[in-house]
Formats: structure tokens, C-alpha cells, sequence
């Protein structure tokens, strides 16, 4: 994999809010970016209806070849339909795009002909059974630089019932395997499913919270006010800070390997995370 595909494989993980935009209204794009997110996904699948594909396209390739552009993310149609190709046609002629995701990935080849003949990052959206079952040969595939999933795509293929506590137990399965599987292939670390509810900022809290502590690297969103909730909730708190402070301090004056602050046994395993922590 080339210097330019590590690099942008290296600002993934950096990316918290990745803000999806419909093709069909590409005049969104700049509020978008204007919300603050990270990342803004221009997506030619699910939220464009199948006559709409054309005039979807022909907008994004005048979007990126116009002054305004800012490179953007595009998630193209799955590898067995009849619109790939004619998405992988576009992103050949779109050389500044930050790189794509593709939807419902199912085979390590598909994800390494993606990459192949656009020579982009690769996001490989995990959407059915099959898929899941797959991520362990997909994390090999040449090009790949995280998975996400559609939490809601695959409770219809797994048959599992939307809002319930089966329901948040399989999603923090599929969020354990995905975690897992990407750090073993040394991959950006997954990025967590859309939280469907716009309007509900304390359950979008609350989720943000969970994947991050479990390690997640960032957050698929719909809706521009999402952006601020996700960035506010990821904000360590002071007391945090303070800890985490106190502790590499404490460790560059003694040198030792074991202290307690406050009371609190500190060992290496809290040096190393209160070095990230103030880090980020």
C-alpha cells in the first residue's frame, strides 16, 4: 500500500463524526462540512432512488470539479450490482476524493478491487450475515482501512427485533468483533452504526459514550446537529484531565513504575492510557 493511502488510512482514526449527505442534494455538502464534522460521506446508495442514480452522479463529478470542492467520502453501491461499476467509472474521474465506503461488503476481493481501480482508502460497511461472517479474510484485503456496520440491515438478515435488549446485545457483539478483528490486522479501529434518532440528544449521548469506551474510533451520523453531541460528549471531563495530568507527572519525576495518586494505585497500564488521553 502506497505512502498516500497510509496516510489517509492514518487520519481515519482521527475522525469522530462522519456526516452522511445524500448525491442527490449535493448542495448539503457545505453545510456539512459547515457543522463541524470530520469527515462528510456523499452517499450514492440507500438514499438515492434507482432513477435518480444518473443525475446523483453527474452532481457529485460537478461538485469535485468545482472551486468549492472539499474532499469528501462517497459510499458507492455493493460489489454484485448492477450500479458499481458505474460508481467505480465516476471515482476514476474524481482523482481528489478522500477515498469511499463500500455498502453491504461481503468478500475480501471485492474490497481489493475496489481499491485496485481507484487506488483510495477503502471503508468496508458491514450489512449482512455473510459480511459479518467474513470480516476476518476481509481485514486482509489490500486497501482496506476500517469497517463500519448497518446495525439495522443486519437485524433484517439476522431477524432480530429493532429497540429491544436482544437487539443491544447483538450490537455490542458485532462491536466486540469488529474491534477485535481490527486491531489483530492492525486496521483503524471501527467505526460505530448511525443512531437513528436525530432529535433524541441524550440516547445519542449515551450510545457515544458506550462505543467509545469500548474503543471505537468515531460515529456514522445523519443529521447535522448530530455533530455538536457527538464532540461534546467525546470531551474528557476536567477532573479527567486533572487525573490524567497528576499521573505523567508523577511518573516522569519518580520514574517508578507503581504509585498511588489519591489513593488510586497507578501501574503502567494507567500511565499509558492517561498518555493518550492527554495526547488526543
Amino acid at each position: 500500500m502506497n505512502s498516500v493511502i497510509n496516510n489517509k488510512i492514518n487520519i481515519i482514526s482521527q475522525n469522530k463524526t462522519w456526516l452522511f449527505v445524500p448525491a442527490t442534494r449535493i448542495d448539503r455538502v457545505a453545510k456539512a462540512f459547515a457543522s463541524g464534522a470530520d469527515a462528510v460521506i456523499v452517499d450514492l446508495e440507500d438514499a438515492v432512488a434507482p432513477e435518480e442514480k444518473v443525475s446523483a452522479r453527474e452532481a457529485l463529478q460537478q461538485y469535485h470539479d468545482s472551486a468549492d470542492y472539499q474532499p469528501v467520502w462517497v459510499r458507492i453501491n455493493k460489489a454484485d450490482s448492477e450500479e458499481f461499476f458505474k460508481d467505480i467509472v465516476l471515482c476514476q474521474k474524481m482523482p481528489n476524493l478522500a477515498g469511499v465506503l463500500l455498502a453491504k461488503a461481503e468478500q475480501e476481493e471485492d474490497i481489493h478491487s475496489v481499491h485496485q481501480l481507484i487506488n483510495l482508502p477503502v471503508i468496508a460497511l458491514i450489512e449482512s450475515a455473510i459480511g459479518l461472517y467474513q470480516i476476518d479474510s476481509m481485514a486482509k484485503a489490500v486497501g482496506l482501512a476500517a469497517f463500519s456496520y448497518g446495525f439495522l440491515d443486519l437485524c433484517n438478515d439476522l431477524q432480530v427485533q429493532v429497540g429491544t435488549p436482544a437487539a443491544d446485545i447483538i450490537a455490542n457483539q458485532i462491536r466486540y468483533q469488529l474491534i477485535l478483528t481490527s486491531k489483530v490486522h492492525q486496521l483503524s479501529p471501527p467505526i460505530d452504526t448511525i443512531y437513528p434518532d436525530f432529535n433524541n440528544e441524550v440516547g445519542l449521548s449515551d450510545r457515544v459514550q458506550l462505543w467509545s469506551q469500548m474503543g471505537m474510533s468515531g460515529m456514522l451520523c445523519i443529521h447535522p446537529k448530530q455533530v455538536a453531541v457527538v464532540q461534546q460528549t467525546l470531551q474528557p471531563t476536567d477532573e479527567a484531565l486533572l487525573f490524567a495530568q497528576r499521573v505523567v507527572e508523577e511518573y516522569e519525576r519518580s520514574g517508578q513504575a507503581v504509585f498511588k495518586i489519591d489513593g488510586e494505585m497507578v501501574d503502567a497500564p494507567v500511565i499509558e492510557r492517561s498518555r493518550q488521553l492527554l495526547a488526543k
